[in-house]
């Protein structure tokens, strides 16, 4: 009997070692290594090696083909897919346990069922009982969603095969598995495998799929790197767990812009799209109150207020916290500096803590200058004015620098009430000015702290 050749495989980036190593010197983590045992090698035969003679040709010369496009029905998805889900194409969607991410495809299964589409759902992570009690709460019941309660992919491609169905989803990539190959499911070997094979099933067969995937605690998609690089398009579904909105953004899109982000408010019978998102941030807004800004920001297309808080104490430690939810900490902490030089406000012996109300992250220069202004207002007591809304990058000096499609920010403040806007100056010059609102231009953060306080 042959011996069975075993080898050490990281769990995070798939580097290969002979031998068990405590650190992987590929992505540098420890404790990755996990033995498995090492396929052996078929022998390739002549016909297969022979390779296939394919001549280039000018880049004018190729035919163009338009990606054909079906809508998921909810628009917020379609929004982030850049305009529907494109035929053929494999999606994967990751997010913390207990988000909603099956939640999400099984609405999205029960519109595409409804619009005459065939969906094919492969769970791994729950029986096809629980499937159907959850579709009844969520009345998403309909005749053209299968259920196939299988672990055992070889058995469901076999049965995709079968159907054709339109769109397909596999609940989770890291609980099925390829019998073929003798590693646990949810290895790296496994992982690999089993997403290769639904690769060339949804290119073969035209098949819309949808794969899930686990969120390791750094946050990161559970796996090897190298699984985000064979999918067309990379979806995270996050949010707080305290609070009931969610958001899906694409960090990476072959078939969109990886800028967009749609938001669902988590009710008990499942996710609504949020139409408006700047109102529901700012529902729970108190005016004149010291440390409160609004800001306007900018996700993919869609522009967003949100509300800045913050908060200026006395410190009791050696060295004073510097803490920001939903914010850039470094970008506060550099503000603080700029307050601190430029302005002469005394920080040093402060604590100082900045939230984005409503628990989102928003990483934009764009919130500089509502991140001082709420310091400065905080640290002063005095409540900025319940009508302004600030723009604008900070710069080392003190500048406040221009920002992008400053149009859409303003009119998306226009249309909330808001009854004027402090923006960067640089950023009017040879711009029409919308007429319902007051639009200020300032240089820096001095000019605008005198405007307004």
């Amino acid at each position: 009997m042959a011996k069975l050749s075993t080898k050490f495989v990281c769990q995070e980036c798939g580097y290969e070692s002979v031998k068990w190593n405590g650190r992987c010197p590929g992505c540098g983590q420890w404790n990755t290594f996990v033995e498995e045992v090492a396929a052996p090698r078929a022998r390739a035969h002549a016909a297969e090696n022979q390779a296939v003679r394919v001549h280039p040709l000018p880049i004018g010369d190729i035919p163009s083909q338009q990606e054909r496009r079906f809508t998921t029905g909810m628009a917020e998805t379609d929004r982030v897919l850049g305009g529907g889900v494109v035929a053929g194409s494999l999606v994967l969607i990751g997010g913390d346990p207990g988000i909603g991410k099956s939640t999400l495809l099984l609405q999205l299964s029960h519109h595409l069922a409804a619009a005459g589409k065939k969906v094919l759902y492969v769970s791994g992570e729950e029986s096809a009982t629980q499937l159907k009690l959850r579709a009844e709460r969520l009345q998403t019941m309909h005749d053209n969603i299968y259920v196939l309660a299988e672990t055992d992919l070889d058995a469901a491609m076999f049965t995709v095969e079968q159907m054709k169905p339109e769109f397909l989803i596999v609940d989770s990539i890291q609980t099925v598995y390829r019998p073929a190959m003798t590693s646990a499911p949810g290895s790296v070997s496994q992982v690999k495998e089993c997403t290769g094979l639904l690769l060339r099933t949804a290119k073969s067969l035209n098949i819309a799929t949808f794969i899930v995937g686990h969120v390791t605690k750094e946050g990161n998609l559970a796996g090897p790197r190298m699984l985000e690089h064979m999918v067309d398009a990379v979806l995270y579904f996050e949010g707080e767990r305290h609070h009931t909105y969610r958001v899906l953004r694409a960090v990476k899109n072959r078939f969109g812009s990886t800028h967009e982000l749609a938001i669902f408010d988590m009710v008990e019978d499942g996710l609504r799209e949020v139409s408006n998102p700047s109102e529901m941030f700012l529902s729970e807004r108190a005016d004149m109150l010291p440390g409160s800004a609004v800001v306007a920001a900018m996700e993919g297309s869609r522009p967003l207020l949100l509300e800045v808080q913050a908060l200026v104490a006395p410190t009791t430690f050696a060295t004073p916290r510097r803490m920001a939810t939903g914010a850039d900490p470094n970008r506060v902490s550099l503000i603080m500096a700029v307050l601190e030089k430029r302005l002469g406000l005394r920080l040093q012996a402060l604590d100082a803590y900045v939230n984005l109300a409503g628990g989102v992250r928003i990483d934009e220069p764009a919130l500089d200058l509502g991140v001082a202004m709420a310091i400065a207002s905080s640290l002063r007591d005095v409540p900025l004015p319940a009508g302004d809304v600030y723009i604008g990058e900070v710069g080392l000096t003190g500048e406040v620098r221009s920002v992008s499609k400053l149009e859409q920010r303003l009119k998306e403040a226009e249309k909330l009430g808001f009854s004027r806007c402090i923006v960067p100056a640089y950023s009017l010059r040879g711009r029409r000015r919308p007429g319902n609102i007051d639009v200020v231009g300032v240089q820096s953060v001095a000019e605008a702290m005198g405007m307004v306080m």
